[in-house]
């Protein structure tokens, strides 16, 4: 997220495409195609999938997950290696690898990037918790760093910032050692240092561009960026200078036996350039994927039955040109949240289990994901410890008329007989085409019980504004994990992280922030598993939001894309991923 937000919203989709037919350049070009508009490149605002994937082609942190390894695991990347704990588990020491360059850029003396260094780190922490820029992460280190609560405090009742202000527990103690001192333990530390809102960037790069540094990538990636601009394109080189860094040669059996170690020990990336295509719509993608012009592509619910006939195998035509499928489970979860600061939903939990009663996730599962998907019960996903196999929550709708009668019996009891008395509600979600019938679909169903809903559409970085300014009622989105941890889910309703954190929401419950607390500095443990639980169960009776589904992804790629992995954690993939030119050019005869 985000995981963070990494966020993955509600039917969106992430693929890469090829080049065409008329291309005759000898590079390797991977096509990368997203389905909504990127709202910048600065590492602190990515709280969303799309941005923080544009973010990870340019910059990196200290560490990263293993590409082919499951249970994901966590490796050095920019650090030497896995960092030194104390005992006491407050202290984190790291090594800064040396000779990491930036890229070049007019912001650096004669245009020539200069080397990473441990003050890098500390600065660009800085920067995430500045009270001043509102650092969408900022949720993630909140009350975690020994000092650094009290550094931002106190500058936002001043006019300005000062960076060179020690901050006790974020230190360069040399040109490349980090030191992080912690509060109280914090099991997920690590994690927050692999998520794009940790990044690496350069002062004098910032200083250089001011408000146009989002638009101004400059970090140590495998891609650079001279400048970005929103518009339909992004298009990335090969950093030339980019440090030796290899593909795996160690993998987990699963991804060893589809051979996915064949590209061991060669230099990343392996593609020389990505272009990276918006397309916000369905069907253009998936007729392009179909045309050749499409690396890998997510099957669209339109034509689900077609592709993959029995759920479960590609069609005979698909399989004939070479096509093929992957089916991998998502630590994701899709919801409707209700904006907490409004009276008629702070305090009125009936009228929130009303509403879910009436929403017959069964039918919107087959709708809207080909029947596919798993009704989310409460917030964890299945896969992680905290979620309770077999559980089924009280007020999730299944649209029987037993369902309906409730909903309208909680409804009269929150005081609306019928819905008379409440006000229209606005629904805000995605401008696709797919969001909307989301939305239409829960229109409809509201309906079913007096309640009256009006369907906003916006852009994804419009939405985005909307949630954090509170300036939504209800709203349609989904979140995908920003690691392995049920805490990333369970933090989107602890009241503290209230927008701009990622409580978008702004669900405020104190006995659930109490357990949550407790929870989160607690090692992984059957204790903690059986707070985690806990809190389960009470976000199922709370209803913070209506539950969707936890989906899985189903994609289909073309014969000559490699190394193409399922993985819930994107960012830096396409570093990895390898085309074979020969076996393109023959396949593309074929379709």
């Amino acid at each position: 997220m985000k995981k963070t937000f990494l966020l993955a919203m509600v039917a969106s989709i992430f693929f890469s495409t090829s080049c065409t037919k008329k291309e005759v350049s000898n590079e390797k070009v991977l096509n990368l195609v997203v389905s909504s508009k990127v709202k910048g490149m600065d590492p602190i605002y990515s709280n969303d999938r799309y941005s923080s994937n544009e973010v990870a082609r340019v910059y990196e942190g200290l560490l990263e997950y293993h590409y082919l390894k499951r249970p994901y695991t966590l490796v050095p990347n920019l650090a030497e290696e896995m960092p030194k704990v104390s005992a006491d588990g407050l202290t984190y020491t790291f090594k800064i690898k040396k000779g990491v360059m930036f890229h070049d850029d007019a912001a650096f003396p004669n245009g020539k990037g200069r080397e990473l260094t441990a003050e890098d780190f500390v600065y660009s922490i800085k920067r995430l918790a500045d009270p001043k820029l509102q650092g969408l992460g900022w949720w993630l280190l909140d009350g975690k760093v020994k000092g650094l609560n009290e550094w931002r405090d106190k500058y936002s009742q001043l006019p300005e910032v000062d960076y060179n202000e020690e901050v006790d527990g974020l230190k360069a103690t040399d040109r490349y050692t980090l030191v992080f001192k912690l509060v109280k333990p914090f099991p997920q530390f690590l994690y927050s240092l692999a998520m794009p809102f940790t990044f690496a960037v350069a002062k004098e790069v910032v200083t250089k561009y001011g408000k146009e540094f989002l638009n101004h990538p400059v970090g140590t990636g495998p891609f650079v960026l001279p400048k970005f601009d929103q518009s339909n394109k992004i298009v990335y080189k090969k950093n030339p200078a980019f440090r030796k860094k290899t593909y795996p040669c160690d993998a987990s059996d699963e991804l060893k036996a589809r051979g996915l170690t064949a590209d061991c020990g060669k230099t990343l990336p392996l593609v020389d350039k990505l272009v990276i295509n918006i397309m916000i719509e369905d069907q253009p993608r998936w007729l392009n994927f179909q045309k050749g012009k499409v690396d890998f592509v997510g099957v669209p619910k339109d034509n689900f039955d077609t592709a993959i006939p029995d759920a479960k195998n590609l069609s005979p035509e698909f399989k004939a040109k070479g096509f093929e499928l992957l089916v991998a489970p998502s630590l994701d979860v899709t919801y409707t949240a209700f904006n907490h600061d409004l009276e008629i939903f702070k305090n009125n939990k009936k009228l929130r289990q009303a509403m879910s009663l009436a929403f017959n996730i069964n039918d919107a599962n087959k709708l809207f994901y080909n029947n596919t998907a798993l009704p989310a019960q409460s917030v964890i996903p299945p896969g992680i410890a905290g979620y309770i196999k077999g559980f089924e929550s009280p007020y999730r709708g299944k649209g029987t008329s037993a369902d309906l009668e409730k909903a309208k019996k909680l409804l009269a009891e929150a005081g609306y007989p019928e819905g008379k008395g409440l006000q229209e509600i606005t629904y805000d979600c995605p401008a696709s085409t797919v969001s909307r019938q989301i939305g239409e679909y829960f229109k409809k169903q509201m309906a079913q019980i007096g309640v009256n809903i009006k369907v906003i559409q916006n852009p994804w970085p419009e939405l985005q504004k909307k949630i954090t300014n509170r300036t939504v009622q209800t709203y349609g989105i989904a979140w995908g994990a920003d690691y392995p941890d049920a805490e990333n889910f369970l933090q989107l309703l602890y009241g503290p992280n209230r927008a701009p954190g990622a409580n978008g929401s702004g669900y405020d419950n104190a006995e659930f922030n109490r357990l949550f607390k407790t929870a989160a500095v607690m090692q992984d443990s059957p204790e903690r598993t059986a707070l985690y639980e806990k809190l389960y169960r009470m976000a199922a009776e709370e209803v913070p939001w209506i539950y969707g589904v936890h989906r899985q992804s189903y994609t289909v790629k073309q014969s000559w894309l490699k190394n193409f992995v399922s993985t819930d954690f994107e960012a830096g993939r396409a570093s990895y991923l390898n085309v074979d030119k020969k076996v393109k050019a023959e396949a593309l005869k074929k379709l």
